[in-house]
């Protein structure tokens, strides 16, 4: 089965950077795509980014230009850089994989925990 992991969310100030990993195992890593959501309370599940098997990324009107998305097929692991944070980021953060393309739809098949990413004003 495959598994998904996130980390390095944490408390941060507005204007302030983190950097998230998803770590991937139990499946062959260069199969997937892989998207990163985000959620807040009493908010619809919304796409943040996705990154293709070759490398192409898609991005959220909202976070383009602060958030980049990344992987390392030899870590297994898809990165989410985020820069200039703002309080309305704050939500947990769900990475999800699958071996079709969806892009921006939360379709895929396989998702994380999640990681909270708080952002104070």
């Amino acid at each position: 089965q495959v598994l998904l992991v996130e980390s390095g969310g944490g408390l941060v100030q507005a204007g302030d950077s983190l950097r998230l990993s998803c770590a991937v195992s139990g499946g062959t890593f260069s199969r997937y795509y892989v998207g990163w959501f985000r959620q807040a309370p009493g908010n619809e599940r919304e796409f943040v980014a996705a990154i293709t098997r070759g490398g192409g990324r898609i991005y959220a009107d909202s976070v383009k230009g602060r958030f980049t998305i990344s992987r390392d097929d030899v870590k297994n692991t898809v990165y989410l850089q985020m820069n200039v944070l703002r309080p309305e980021d704050t939500a947990v953060y769900y990475c999800a994989a699958d071996t079709s393309y969806f892009g921006s739809s939360p379709e895929y098949d396989y998702w994380g925990q999640g990681t909270q990413v708080t952002v104070s004003s």
